[in-house]
């Protein structure tokens, strides 16, 4: 079956057609808004996402806090990243044979109990960093089936001539929630300590999945009876050997590095050389949510198709240019680069998902962008693991390695992702 076949049949299961080809006058948000369960699926991806950004932020914050380590802080930030990854070729095969929407739940849930577990222990004094770490590794490991599950909803949800939009709301929901949920742990750290941030996320857990409840799945057409393990093998060998599913990961992979240096060096800085307090660690990362969401809004409005790749590369541009910044190390040139960072976000996030849905037959979305999303993201956790140890030695040559990575992974997309479909 064919991309454009499949997606037809796909279409053909919301509220309202799509648009007649060659027309633009209903390419419109409000069209967008209007295919069944599309709010709820917008208002409970933002709700989970902001739950992520929250822990994220109010883990880094706590260990420095509590145990004053910032090897700690990057080694616990690779651990809640890590596990999932390796999984992830399962949990994509577990969302295209048994949907999704229940095993997004189920993730939400772990995840809140986690974050219960954490702070209850932590309030009886029993967190040493070794518990503090397993917990962490553990709950990390059913995370890409909330990830990848709700990445491959948006373009089954709507008809394929609202990708463009459909997309740009996605990559705005994760910068609504890059926008909220660290301002978020910076407030609520610095009100009631980790212990109620842990506890206030996994409230936020529990209210997204309370939001998805009732939801339908889209339905979709396996495209294997494999054994699960098998199954998990056939998409981690397909996404492999595509070429430009192999492309966006090694980008993705290298330019992620800096993004994962600079969650760590970024704290560090703030707290020790600016003295400015948990809060504003929070404040920064809210700028660049908030021109994400304005950047990718206004990216959602133009046609993609055929410029994913320029689209990137100019993204990585205005985000090598932001880690440039970073080293004046003033506080003017850090919020300015915050700002880069976020303007540079929302237009490449919509890139690159339009290249990846375009490139992969919807049958295999679960799988391969499980994986694809793994990969990716993985060069995260190389980051804040490599940061620790060097932050710890130096902050500037923290920020300079960050740079000149991003500096070199402006020219990867067009080096390894085809400019045309292949295989």
């Amino acid at each position: 079956m064919s991309i454009e076949a499949s997606k037809a049949r796909n279409a053909g299961n919301t509220s309202t057609a799509a648009a007649p080809a060659g027309t633009t006058a209903d390419l419109t948000y409000r069209r967008l808004f209007g295919q069944a369960s599309f709010p709820q699926l917008a208002a409970g991806t933002v709700l989970a996402r902001t739950a992520g950004q929250l822990w994220q932020i109010a883990l880094i914050l706590f260990v420095l806090q509590r145990y004053h380590s910032p090897a700690l802080a990057g080694f616990a930030t690779f651990l809640a990243i890590v596990p999932g990854l390796v999984v992830s070729p399962i949990a994509g095969a577990l969302l295209d044979r048994h949907g999704r929407l229940r095993l997004i739940l189920l993730d939400y849930a772990i995840a809140a109990a986690s974050l219960v577990l954490l702070a209850a222990l932590s309030l009886v004094g029993a967190l040493s960093p070794a518990p503090l770490l397993v917990i962490v590794a553990l709950s990390s490991l059913t995370g890409p089936l909330s990830a990848s599950g709700t990445r491959t909803l948006f373009p089954l949800a709507v008809p394929r001539d609202l990708w463009d939009r459909a997309n740009a709301v996605d990559s705005g929901s994760m910068a609504l929630a890059t926008v909220v949920g660290p301002a978020l742990a910076g407030f609520i750290v610095a009100w009631v300590g980790g212990e109620g941030a842990f506890l206030i996320t996994a409230g936020v857990f529990i209210a997204s999945g309370l939001v998805l409840f009732g939801m339908h799945d889209p339905e979709t057409e396996p495209s294997s009876r494999d054994p699960l393990l098998r199954s998990a093998w056939r998409a981690l060998v397909y996404v492999v050997r595509h070429p430009s599913l192999r492309g966006i990961v090694f980008t993705l992979w290298t330019t992620n590095i800096p993004s994962g240096i600079l969650a760590v060096a970024l704290p560090v800085l703030v707290l020790r050389q600016f003295h400015w307090g948990v809060g504003a660690v929070g404040a920064l990362w809210s700028v660049a949510g908030v021109a994400s969401v304005i950047a990718g809004l206004f990216a959602g409005r133009i046609n993609t198709e055929g410029r994913e790749r320029h689209i990137i590369v100019a993204g990585l541009g205005l985000s090598a240019f932001g880690c440039l910044l970073t080293l004046i190390q003033a506080p003017v040139a850090l919020v300015m680069a915050m700002a880069l960072f976020g303007l540079a976000a929302g237009p490449m996030d919509i890139g690159l998902f339009a290249l990846r849905q375009r490139r992969t037959d919807p049958r295999w979305f679960g799988r391969v962008f499980a994986i694809s999303m793994s990969l990716n993201f993985a060069g995260m956790p190389v980051g804040s693991a490599l940061a620790g140890p060097v932050v710890e030695r130096s902050i500037p040559l923290a920020l300079a390695l960050a740079a000149a990575i991003a500096i070199a992974g402006c020219a990867v997309p067009l080096l390894v992702i085809p400019r045309e479909h292949v295989g």
